[in-house]
């Protein structure tokens, strides 16, 4: 298929930091050799300890493709090609000459045993296949014509990233990743064996790193490899989607500095733990009081105690009763604690939000300064990113939400996705609405729904644990094409549903003599049952 061919192609170029479209290209005019699993090849053909048996199946073409490429551009890279004879760095391109080159064959000397042959082809039917790869690639991403600016984008930001390392997994990932492609290497453990050929520690390899990267810009040359072993820095780094994302995002000044928003994970570990240790302080309440005034965006503490339906003049009568302030204290303690367990569930990013659970990080750990409580989120991440499951540094286990009351009616505005849709029962709205991405349109609908969820309880009822469901209400529009029963999933009242260990036409059997609407399995699909609420007993094999 062809999403398939793409994705391999994206793959060994991510590991070989060769440019995609070239294998699309080489796929699409080599057509040769014809391949066991029924596909054509990229050209390569077996050499030294290569055997054909190795090179007879899609994947392997692609492989040992990307492999010969790598080897043949530095070989031309040895024998003298400068950067801009093998990169066209306007058109953010594989050169002519070196497509033409690339047509020309590619017979690997004895000393190289994972790279195949590459065989010959023509020469302008690879550079139009190659440029209408990278064509449908730029309008696809909606990536500029002119990619003149990625070079001096790349090597001004590798400037900057010694000052913003914050020794985080994924930017030590990203920094390996580059090491690697920059000295072409296969493995990031042959990356961290170049860096430190002893064994060390994330401190070592730190250092190393930290090392490496001042000589980058002085040697960067422009060669293809080194243009994607930055690319890929700059991707890892900024944990963007793809390289063509990072192509993208570089036509805009990009900071490097931890956002405010990636503190999120540290605030939500901080929150859930604050109760836990929370002991009724002074300088602990005023934590929380203050945090609770910027989240809520309210002018003074006494507008937070109001807020909170605490009466603020008991804390500045003149001769208050000593179980007054024990009262409302204790209430404001409560009020607040409740308030905290569900910052995480309302916690959107805002500026205001960012704020608040900044000053209470601040507050409640005694930090001096704003840019000592970042980097003691910084350390917060640093230990949750490193930490084993059941260490003290891992992370709590999110809490669920309280659980709302349960309406006596079920509208479409009141839907609760995890409760009982009826209330003796285990069927969800999350089962009826595909967690909540086909929420029903009207009342008749929801009505058919909970007037289904009470037949089906029946049967799980029966079988004596819950079924499984892959699929209830879909509204018509995304069933249009399927017809027939299945367009009875636009009503809400047809499941399709599985039970661990049985097969589709166990149910099937279990349910014919009882189940009074329709009933189906599928052949192509053995473990999937079909149920509705249809008024006329119907019985199919699809």
């Amino acid at each position: 298929m062809p999403e398939q061919r793409s994705l391999l192609y994206r793959q060994e170029a991510r590991r070989t930091g060769i440019h995609a479209p070239i294998l699309a290209a080489l796929f699409q005019v080599q057509q040769q050799p014809a391949l066991a699993d029924g596909e054509t090849g990229l050209g390569i053909a077996p050499a030294n300890t290569i055997t054909l048996a190795q090179v007879d199946r899609f994947a392997a073409q692609v492989y040992y493709a990307a492999n010969t490429l790598c080897h043949l551009i530095n070989d031309l890279t040895i024998t003298g090609w400068q950067g801009g004879e093998l990169w066209d760095s306007q058109r953010g391109c594989y050169t002519d000459r070196l497509l033409e080159t690339i047509a020309a064959g590619y017979h690997p000397p004895t000393s190289t045993p994972a790279v195949a042959i590459l065989e010959t082809c023509d020469d302008s039917a690879l550079r139009l296949a190659y440029l209408e790869a990278w064509s449908v690639c730029l309008r696809q991403e909606n990536l500029p014509a002119d990619q003149s600016y990625v070079d001096s984008a790349l090597l001004a930001l590798v400037g900057q990233m010694f000052a913003h390392y914050q020794r985080l997994p994924y930017q030590r990932q990203a920094l390996l990743e580059m090491v690697r492609l920059w000295r072409k290497l296969d493995t990031q453990e042959a990356a961290i064996a170049s860096l430190i050929p002893q064994a060390g520690d994330e401190f070592s390899l730190d250092v190393a790193l930290l090392q490496f990267l001042p000589q980058i810009v002085p040697a960067y040359a422009a060669y293809p490899h080194q243009r994607e072993a930055l690319l890929r820095l700059v991707q890892g780094w900024l944990q963007l989607q793809s390289r063509e994302a990072t192509i993208a995002a570089l036509q805009q000044p990009l900071n490097l500095a931890l956002d405010l928003d990636q503190f999120a994970p540290a605030w939500m570990a901080l929150l859930q733990r604050i109760p836990q240790t929370y002991q009724a302080r002074g300088e602990q309440r005023n934590a929380l009081v203050e945090g609770y005034r910027l989240w809520r965006q309210l002018d003074s503490r006494t507008a937070v105690l109001l807020d909170l339906g605490v009466n603020p003049e008991l804390f500045t009568a003149p001769d208050p009763k000593p179980q007054d302030l024990a009262n409302a204290a204790a209430l404001l303690d409560r009020a607040l604690l409740t308030f905290l367990r569900r910052m995480p569930l309302t916690y959107t990013g805002l500026a205001h939000q960012q704020e608040a659970l900044l000053q209470l990080t601040q507050l409640w750990r005694g930090i001096g300064t704003r840019e000592q409580t970042l980097q003691s989120l910084v350390e917060d991440l640093q230990r949750l990113a490193g930490g084993r499951r059941d260490s003290p540094e891992a992370g709590p286990t999110p809490l669920p939400a309280d659980p709302r009351p349960r309406p006596n009616h079920w509208t479409a505005a009141n839907l609760q996705m995890f409760a009982a849709i009826v209330p003796w029962g285990s069927l969800t709205w999350a089962d009826a609405t595909r967690g909540g991405t086909y929420l029903p349109p009207n009342q008749l609908t929801v009505d058919t729904i909970v007037q289904m969820a009470e037949l089906v309880q029946s049967l799980c009822d029966r079988l004596g644990r819950p079924i499984t469901v892959t699929r209830w209400y879909c509204p018509a529009e995304i069933l249009q094409s399927r017809g027939g029963v299945e367009l009875r999933h636009s009503l809400g009242d047809a499941i399709e549903f599985y039970w661990d260990g049985l097969t589709g036409k166990q149910l099937y059997w279990f349910l014919d003599p009882w189940w009074p609407g329709g009933l189906g399995h599928y052949e192509r699909s053995p473990y999937l049952c079909y149920i509705d609420a249809g008024s006329e007993r119907s019985r199919w094999l699809k």
